[in-house]
């Protein structure tokens, strides 16, 4: 019989997998957008839209492209055990916060730290 743990580590992997799947299809299906829509329109107008819907796009993707590595670090970190463990301070990640955040690698409180420190630097 399974633990609590392991059911809440078995969700999370199904959970990250079927997100995994999903956005690799969609990128599939972007890439195919983007190579269809060529620059052919002969309206400066036309090409404008064309080139802001391209570039909205790839904005998109980029976005997509770092979530999937992120899900497939959290997949990694729950087959090697080292799953719903901060990389900061080394606590057990709340299962709220993982369930809100799958991918997430930090406490909210070592997140919050990180963000203050950012915001103080600039960056």
């Amino acid at each position: 019989m399974k633990n609590a743990k392991q059911i809440d580590l078995d969700l999370f992997q199904e959970l990250l997998t079927a997100q995994l799947h999903y956005l690799l299809s969609h990128a599939e299906r972007a890439v195919g957008f983007l190579v269809e829509t060529e620059d052919s329109a002969a309206d400066p107008l036309d090409r404008a839209s064309m080139e802001y819907e391209r570039n909205s796009m790839l904005r998109l993707c980029d976005r997509e492209s770092r979530l999937i590595k992120k899900i497939k670090v959290a997949l990694r970190k729950i087959d090697e055990g080292i799953y719903g463990i901060c990389e900061s301070c080394g606590d057990p990640i709340p299962v709220a916060r993982l369930k809100a955040r799958p991918v997430t690698s930090h406490c909210i409180g070592c997140k919050q730290r990180m963000e203050a420190y950012e915001k103080a630097v600039g960056w």
